[in-house]
């Protein structure tokens, strides 16, 4: 498969590993078959107020698995002005806070662009993050 794309690639690659299993093609064209999940920590190793990475790239289908590490409690909340239009701000933010070291909070993304979010107690501080959906 000829691309600069990770995403092309990776779901050209997908279909044909489905297609010589003997997958159908309506099976292995779903986003779900090739899906990854990238972790992104809340709170450094050292307790430091910040996400890690602080920008992460997926492929549509992809989710992101934000993981309560250290100086919580935390959340993330998209900022409504910096993600795609049609987005509902609402429904990819978290309701609630992650209190406890390893809480998570997993995210599903079908829509291409760039997401801008933060947590919401620790904003003040600088606790912002950066998602690009290709």
């Amino acid at each position: 498969v000829m691309s600069d794309d990770y995403c092309t690639r990776r779901g050209a690659m997908a279909r044909a590993a489905g297609m010589a299993a003997g997958v159908a093609a309506a099976t292995v064209a779903s986003p779900a078959y090739a899906a990854e999940t990238k972790d992104v920590k809340m709170g450094t190793d050292a307790g430091g107020l910040q996400f890690q990475p602080a920008k992460v790239s997926i492929c549509k289908g992809d989710s992101v698995k934000w993981i309560n590490n250290k100086g919580g409690p935390h959340n993330v909340v998209f900022d409504e002005d910096a993600i795609p239009a049609g987005v509902n701000q609402e429904k990819i933010s978290m309701d609630d806070q992650l209190g406890d070291e390893g809480d998570t909070f997993v995210m599903k993304f079908d829509v291409a662009g760039e997401y801008a979010y933060y947590c919401e107690p620790h904003r003040g501080a600088g606790m912002n993050g950066a998602l690009v959906v290709a």
